[in-house]
């Protein structure tokens, strides 16, 4: 029984002495002080540039004068002009339609019959009143015949006005027979026939002019600080025809024509019949009043001649109902700093590297932020440098390596 129990004991003497003599004989490290390596990032050294604004709004292109063409005479349609079609073109003083003239006619014969018989009944009555004040002045007439001849002379005078108006509106009812276009433009739609009696003051077709071309675009009031636009009390954006055009990109400016109005730039864009085209036009004034559900302010583009009417550059036309992306030219910044939008940090922060390699959390104002990039209004200079990489633990003063600078704007800048 001994010897059973004495087996295991010295099973784990000898164990024992096993590790006792390993731990004895372990070899002895060299104590090296860690050396921490700091993170590589990628870094932006900034700079400035000249930098032109942008807002971007959308629209559907209306004409600027539209009019209800109604008839001022009633009679019987004679004649019908080919334009007057929905979609057709005419000018100023074409002839759209005439009506019967023949009782208008006779009623200027009847207003000339009454005017030559007024004219006489007033130079008879003048000569009465002549002869009883010369007979009054020999104390021959008595002073009822003499008040008789000047009321005589009075009413005759006053039929003589009359006849002399009636006369002229004989004239222009007879010449409303014909309808003239009251400026270039095209027909809407059209409610007359050949044939047709038509009634005074009955509605014949609804009109547009062609000189201009009309897009109203809502903008955000937070984006008005990006314009110069008129918001005071008479203040206009037309300006002077003589006034410098804003250069545009070439590029950007192929199919564009030129523009005599001179508020702020605005180039409108569309796709009509599969192809992208642009026109350029200006903005000439904001409507008076700010959207109080949507806080929208809604400015005016123009754009002269949108049918090519006095020039041919191969354009399609801006037709009415067109819908259109525009971009306005705002505000010039002589010396804007951009940075990339991945260098901005929550809370409008940006760490900035200093001349040790250090991280510093920096606050900044923020102007406008783009797709990409940033624009900063303060709180950044010139050459300063800022990291441009994704940092969620970074922490103030950390120590970095900075990657291969780049310089913060691009040769273009933010559009």
């Amino acid at each position: 029984m001994k010897r059973v129990l004495f087996i295991p004991i010295a099973i784990l003497g000898v164990g024992v002495a096993v590790v006792w003599v390993l731990w004895l004989t372990r070899p002895m490290a060299d104590p090296t002080p860690v050396e921490l390596i700091p993170p590589l990032i990628r870094v932006q050294t900034l700079g400035s540039q000249e930098l032109q604004l942008v807002v971007k709004a959308q629209g559907t292109v209306a004409p600027r004068t539209e009019s209800e063409l109604k008839s001022q005479v009633s009679g019987e349609v004679l004649w019908v002009s080919p334009a007057l079609v929905p979609g057709g073109f005419f000018d100023s003083g074409d002839r759209l339609l005439k009506i019967d003239p023949v009782d208008y006619e006779a009623d200027l014969e009847s207003a000339r019959a009454r005017l030559a018989r007024a004219q006489s009944e007033a130079g008879r009555a003048r000569k009465e009143n002549a002869r009883q004040r010369r007979l009054a002045d020999r104390s021959v007439s008595s002073q009822a015949r003499i008040d008789d001849a000047e009321n005589g002379a009075h009413v005759a005078e006053a039929g003589l006005r009359e006849a002399e108006a009636q006369l002229g509106r004989a004239e222009r009812d007879l010449e409303r027979t014909v309808v003239y276009a009251p400026y270039p433009g095209r027909v809407r739609s059209e409610r007359v026939d050949l044939g047709q009696f038509i009634a005074r003051g009955e509605s014949l077709a609804r009109i547009y002019a062609v000189d201009y071309a009309e897009v109203r675009l809502p903008i955000p009031d937070r984006e008005l600080r990006y314009l110069d636009l008129p918001l005071g009390y008479r203040e206009s954006v037309a300006t002077d025809s003589a006034a410098t055009e804003e250069a545009y990109p070439v590029d950007q400016l192929a199919e564009v024509g030129s523009g005599t109005m001179y508020g702020p730039q605005a180039i409108l864009r569309a796709e009509f019949a599969g192809k992208q085209h642009a026109w350029a036009g200006r903005i000439v004034r904001t409507e008076g009043e700010i959207d109080p559900k949507s806080r929208m302010v809604t400015v005016v583009a123009r754009v002269e001649d949108p049918y090519g009417r006095r020039t041919e550059d191969g354009r399609p036309p801006l037709a009415v109902g067109l819908f259109v992306e525009v971009e306005i030219s705002g505000r010039i910044l002589p010396e804007a700093i951009v940075i990339p939008r991945s260098a901005l940090r929550q809370g409008s922060r940006v760490l900035v590297l200093d001349s040790g390699n250090r991280l510093h959390y920096r606050p900044i104002s923020v102007l406008r932020t783009e797709r990409e990039l940033v624009i900063v209004e303060d709180g950044l200079q010139t050459g300063e440098r800022v990291a441009v990489s994704p940092m969620p633990d970074a922490i103030e003063g950390m120590s970095v390596r900075p990657k291969a600078e780049e310089r913060a704007q691009k040769e273009s800048g933010p559009s």
